[in-house]
């Protein structure tokens, strides 16, 4: 962060929280509600963060997944207090922040990952959003002393990300050689056991990889913290699917509808955002892509 002024990041970052009444927790936002669509700044890879969020904005969006390296280019031409102000001068929320990776994992991108890991909580709180992404995405082979070493990393990594208010969200990513179903991302959650370490879900890595439907009965109530919603392709085969193979929810096999049933019964509510690796998404015009976005997805959420 040293390229644009630290200072205001800190002044923003160590404003007073917020607190819920009759609680020792930051206030989290509105009260639970329906879900709601959101757009992950991944799907507009090739535009910055203020095109981005304007045309989001145009299209009716009102909660956002802003990209903090999106937001550091930003910040060093301008200052994190506009880009604060551009959010909110846009009625936009950010309802997350994506993201970091290595945090979990034994091996040698743990110590660079922490080192990321301290400005994006900051920059996250200065922008006024309250979690972080935080994928598994290990290509390494593993033993089961490793699984004990990652729940003390996550609590390492929680306490960094305390101060700020920030919760950390373990994202199962189907590709991962260590987190790779929800069951496992629930099993280490629950056994970090640190109240800014919580669970999230992608229906494209869910769907796509190891997990089972079933899996969904294992959530207790209120346990999943955050949602990326998108669809899992026919074709190409899911075997040599990646990244960028991921649809529009209504354009593949996933059984959202269902999906969403399940997770309405565990009581979750909020933010079902959008994001995408495919080129032709990441190029497509900001606003048109939160119009189709919104289309294709609002049908789901009613």
């Amino acid at each position: 962060m040293d390229s644009f002024s630290r200072r205001d990041v800190l002044a923003l970052a160590v404003a007073p929280v917020v607190m819920q009444a009759g609680t020792s927790q930051p206030a989290r936002g509105p009260a639970p509600g329906p879900l709601f669509v959101c757009m992950h700044q991944a799907s507009s890879e090739r535009f910055d963060f203020r095109t981005a969020m304007e045309g989001y904005a145009k299209a009716g969006i009102r909660a956002v997944e802003p990209n903090l390296l999106k937001v550091r280019e930003y910040a060093e031409k301008e200052s994190v207090a506009t880009a604060k102000r551009l959010l909110d001068d846009l009625g936009l929320r950010p309802v997350s922040t994506s993201n970091q990776l290595g945090l979990m994992e034994p091996g040698d991108e743990r110590t660079p990952a922490l080192e990321q890991l301290k400005w994006k909580v900051e920059l996250a709180r200065a922008i006024g959003a309250d979690r972080l992404v935080t994928p598994s995405a290990g290509p390494g082979t593993y033993t089961a002393d490793d699984y004990k070493r990652g729940v003390d990393h996550m609590r390492e990594a929680a306490e960094i990300a305390r101060p700020f208010g920030i919760t950390l969200m373990l994202e199962h990513a189907r590709s991962s050689r260590f987190v790779a179903s929800l069951a496992t991302a629930l099993q280490m959650v629950r056994e970090t056991n640190h109240p800014h370490v919580r669970v999230m879900l992608d229906t494209y890595h869910f769907w796509g990889g190891i997990s089972k439907f079933e899996d969904l009965e294992l959530l207790r109530d209120g346990e999943l913290h955050h949602l990326h919603f998108e669809d899992v392709p026919a074709d190409p085969p899911r075997e040599i699917q990646g990244q960028p193979h991921r649809v529009f929810p209504g354009e593949g096999i996933a059984p959202l509808r269902r999906i969403i049933e399940a997770l309405r019964r565990k009581g979750y509510s909020g933010p079902a955002s959008f994001e995408s690796f495919t080129p032709e998404i990441q190029a497509m015009d900001p606003y048109e892509l939160a119009r189709r976005v919104r289309a294709a997805m609002e049908p789901f959420l009613v």
